[in-house]
């Protein structure tokens, strides 16, 4: 079973943008997603459900997650929610990990690599409902495009559509590949819940 760091067994106009001349926070490990299946979605029979504990205490039930098949690279993602039943979308984001995973409901319909804010501009942790959506946002601080930007904050803290490669950080939003950043602009609304799990420092 692959892992993700979440213990599955268990002012938007200056925004931010990635920055290549900064490097990543130098713990940045590379992400944990792996899978040893072959078959497209893992379903967790009733003895084997786990429930994944958000940031706030809360508990949410999992029903089912992407099977893997080999660990992900920066840049690469998974998307699958064939026979997914309609449900509200929230997402888990690892910054440990380095992965953004999100639901529909009780099961996982996609995954990837992320970047996230280098030590001098964090990216923030807890809870935030999604604010707003722009499909084609250009930054004003950074001149930068963030292409299919989620706004989690007041200050410009979003999901956005980046180059995600090693040894790359951001402004404290949360960078995606572009082509799964345009799957999940439209897999999520306004108010949708998106959980930032804090970087465990080893």
């Amino acid at each position: 079973m692959r892992t993700i760091g979440v213990a599955l067994l268990l002012l938007l106009s200056a925004g931010c943008s990635q920055s290549a001349a900064e490097p990543a926070a130098p713990n940045l490990q590379p992400p944990t997603v792996d899978s040893n299946l072959g078959e497209a979605r893992i379903w967790l029979h009733a003895g084997d459900r786990r429930s994944l504990v958000l940031p706030n205490g809360e508990r949410r039930p999992i029903d089912s997650l992407l099977a893997v098949p080999s660990p992900l690279k920066y840049g690469q993602f998974a998307w699958n929610d064939v026979g997914v039943p309609k449900g509200h979308a929230w997402i888990r984001i690892d910054l440990s990990a380095q992965t953004l995973s999100v639901f529909r409901g009780k099961h996982e319909i996609g995954t990837a690599v992320i970047l996230y804010g280098a030590d001098s501009h964090l990216t923030p942790t807890g809870r935030f409902p999604i604010l707003a959506k722009f499909a084609n946002h250009r930054s004003s601080l950074y001149d930068a495009a963030m292409p299919f930007t989620l706004q989690l904050t007041g200050d410009g803290v979003a999901i956005h559509g980046s180059d995600v490669r090693s040894n790359a950080a951001t402004h404290g939003c949360i960078g995606i590949p572009e082509a799964f950043a345009r799957r999940l602009f439209t897999a999520v609304s306004r108010g949708d819940l998106v959980y930032i799990i804090p970087e465990v420092r080893r």
